[in-house]
């Protein structure tokens, strides 16, 4: 079991480990409801994204 102080594995960079840091939300497609989520890593600045199933029930949060 992981500790609790640790984040989970899919907020890890694959590349150095560091951690995922939201960076922006856009619309995907609007028909199918999807959205790309643009993570990017504080250590080595690597940009991943992730297309996600838009959750309603979540409110939007600004990206710093």
């Amino acid at each position: 079991m992981r500790a609790m102080t640790q984040p989970p594995p899919s907020s890890q960079c694959g590349k150095c480990g560091g951690e995922l840091r939201i960076k922006l939300i856009e619309a995907a497609d609007r028909g199918l409801d999807l959205e790309n989520e643009i993570f990017v890593c504080t250590i080595c600045g690597r940009e991943q994204s992730l297309t996600v199933s838009h959750d309603h029930k979540m409110p939007h949060i600004k990206a710093a």
